[in-house]
């Protein structure tokens, strides 16, 4: 084995590689980008080494940086987990040449697997069956569409022949979107993995993301762990996994898992890899080779939870010329598995990434969590998106799912908005716990898949918690609720994670005997009328109401405080409100989206609000395309700025027929959320 080892990249898969290399007494390594200096996987590591400015292309997909710092480390091997250069024939390359091991396959196998292009001539080689398509060398653009308009079947995917993780690849519907996808799938792939080529291959529709999970050795051992269900997938990226699948059966297990082993063994593989494949919904014994993972997977602790092996040690040992240390017949399947991902976006809006400081954090017991964040860390625009993974593992499909279900209502992530309370709901739907899923389910149910709603009290509870007790012992500013005409109420407006403002009335006093860590606090607004006790407690903590509210049933209720020092996040300055609490609130209300708010100046602080002659940018990112002019007239749907967020492409199209105004931004550009990109001529000015 070996005795230090560097992490080439970073979040949750660099703290569960130095997790396992501590167990095994071996020194690890980190590394970093500026961006990343304070980040969990940096004290994670026994040591790290600073390789480069924030963006990717100048630190983590920079091999000579990565080398580099391996050397000045004196580590014997790099573990490249997934993503970023995991699939680099020429970090493998530059490896050999500078006499440190590569925990993966060699050159040549990951050359031939890792290119989506050859490896599935590889597979249909070796007995696996394919999906009909058009793939070659470096297919330009106008071959692609000369296929397709010969006759190509519709609808189609467009495919980056490199890397993976649902990144370049576009379903097409008819002809007329091809060109669009085309273009796209080119940026999303070239920005990505540095490669633009593409393929197209049949859609199958209603179908099953199925994968094999494969360990070689070189003493020409490959063995199968069994397989992996990703068919729950948003926009061809996975949400949640699964082992084993509730469709596949001993007999059909043993067949897919012989394919993938064969393959494994044609192509001379050796380490860990995935091979992925396409069934029919119905017919799951009807499966098509999709492509080959030479790496980590993302979902690979659902393997380790039922198979209960530690696969990076795996990998290492193999890496260090070691034997596997069991065969084909002693693999066994113990129970089910399921995971989330969770991803700092916001499903209220779209899905679009959310960046923003983790304000509060608390892992759920009874689970694993794989995460790379913590209470204090910045989660920015330049990597992907993912925060974290939950696991469970029960002795059945529904334990496990119940078991997941309950930690991520117990997960506190506050801060960038992220997919929890989504991913609850989704786990929550008929579908899912019936196993009748496939890869079109998530787009198909759409709305449907939706959070509790928060308690409509929240408002009112969150400006009485935000107003305090009184500032002093003077009368004249004490909130008590008491004139001769009836309750005085304290009025303010708040700003909210919504991003929208509203004016809210509440009353507030001591209960018997006075004290002001208990209040009853009388709300008038237009969602809700009646009273409310709570005790506070520290900076978080617990209350509970007793649910006297017309949009609420008759139970006690329990909400979750968090407070954010500091100055909100969105609200403006605040002045005229004596007593007031500096920063903002967090509740977190069961299974509904945490919300946040915050005191704004006067009722009329989002009044100045942008017109609606002006488009904002949704999310904060780069601008790599802009399409709008100055004085040129668009139509409603055009796309006038393409921007990039955490590797996603967003277009951001006119929302009526009008004229370009104004164009505030270029390519290149770094924006934030909210920024104006386009503005458009109103309505009076045109006429």
């Amino acid at each position: 084995m070996f005795s230090r080892v560097l992490i080439a990249n970073r979040g949750e898969i660099a703290v569960r590689v130095a997790r396992t290399l501590r167990r095994l007494g071996v020194e690890s390594v980190a590394v970093y980008s500026d961006a990343d200096a304070a980040a969990p996987h940096v004290r994670a590591a026994d040591r790290a080494e600073h390789i480069g400015p924030t963006p990717a292309a100048q630190s983590y997909l920079d091999v000579e940086r990565v080398i580099g710092a391996a050397r000045r480390s004196g580590a014997e091997a790099i573990h490249p987990g997934y993503g970023f250069l995991s699939e680099s024939p020429a970090l493998v390359e530059a490896c050999e040449e500078a006499g440190i091991v590569f925990v993966g396959p060699g050159a040549a196998a990951m050359a031939l697997l890792g290119d989506k292009v050859a490896a599935k001539a590889a597979a249909e080689a070796a007995g696996v069956p394919i999906l009909p398509g058009l793939s070659g060398e470096a297919l330009s653009d106008e071959e692609i569409l000369a296929w397709a308009e010969a006759g190509g079947e519709f609808p189609l995917l467009v495919k980056a022949a490199a890397g993976g993780g649902g990144k370049g690849m576009r379903m097409v519907a008819k002809l007329s979107e091809l060109a669009e996808a085309i273009g796209g799938a080119r940026r999303e792939a070239k920005g990505a993995f540095g490669d633009d080529r593409l393929f197209v291959e049949r859609y199958v529709e209603a179908s099953r993301h199925i994968e094999v999970q494969v360990l070689a050795d070189s003493h020409g051992n490959a063995v199968h762990l069994g397989e992996r269900e990703c068919s729950l997938q948003r926009r061809h990226q996975k949400v949640i996994e699964e082992s084993p699948s509730p469709v596949v059966g001993p007999e059909l297990r043993e067949r897919m898992g012989a394919a993938a082993a064969a393959l494994a063994r044609a192509a001379g593989y050796v380490n860990a890899g995935t091979v992925e494949l396409i069934a029919e919904r119905e017919h799951p014994e009807r499966f098509y080779f999709l492509e080959v993972n030479t790496r980590l997977q993302v979902e690979h602790p659902v393997t380790e939870a039922v198979t209960g092996v530690d696969l990076v040690e795996l990998q290492l040992r193999v890496a260090a010329g070691e034997e596997l240390p069991f065969s084909q017949d002693e693999v066994r399947l113990d129970g089910h598995a399921v995971e989330a991902r969770l991803y700092a976006e916001d499903p209220a809006h779209g899905f679009l990434p959310s960046a923003g400081r983790i304000v509060a954090y608390r892992e759920p017991a009874g689970i694993r969590v794989d995460s790379g964040i913590e209470e204090g860390t910045e989660v920015g625009t330049d990597y992907d998106p993912m925060l974290a993974k939950l696991i469970a593992h029960a002795p059945d499909r529904s334990t496990a799912l119940a078991r997941l279900r309950d930690g991520l209502g117990q997960l506190v992530a506050l801060g960038p908005a992220t997919n929890a309370a989504y991913l609850g709901a989704l786990l929550a739907r008929p579908e899912v716990e019936s196993g009748e899923i496939d890869t079109g389910l998530i787009e198909r149910l759409g709305e449907q898949i939706a959070p509790p709603a928060p308690h409509p009290a929240l408002p009112a509870l969150a400006l009485a918690l935000l107003l305090g007790p009184p500032p002093s012992d003077d009368p004249w500013d004490a909130r008590d609720a008491w004139r001769q005409q009836g309750p005085a109420w304290a009025r303010a407006r708040l700003e909210t994670s919504a991003g929208d403002a509203a004016a809210i009335d509440v009353a507030i006093r001591p209960t018997t005997p006075p004290a002001w860590q208990s209040f009853v606090a009388l709300s008038a607004t237009k969602d809700c009328h009646g009273a409310w006790e709570w005790e506070l407690g520290g900076e978080s903590g617990a209350f509970s109401w007793d649910g006297r509210s017309l949009a609420a049933d008759d139970e006690a209720h329990t909400v979750e405080v968090f407070w954010e020092a500091g100055e909100p996040l969105r609200a403006p300055a605040r002045e005229g409100l004596p007593g007031a609490r500096p920063g903002a609130v967090w509740l977190r209300d069961g299974g509904a989206e945490p919300a946040w708010f915050a005191l704004a100046e006067t009722a009329d602080a989002a009044a100045g609000a942008a017109g609606g002659g002006s488009l904002e940018a949704p999310m904060p990112g780069v601008v790599i395309d802009v399409r709008a002019e100055a004085g040129a007239a668009v139509a409603e749907g055009d796309v006038l700025v393409v921007l990039e967020s955490m590797k996603m492409e967003l277009q951001v199209q006119s929302p009526r027929d009008g004229t370009v105004a104004e164009v505030a931004v270029a390519a290149g550009d770094q924006i934030a959320r909210g920024q104006v990109l386009v503005a458009l001529a109103s309505e009076e000015e045109e006429g």
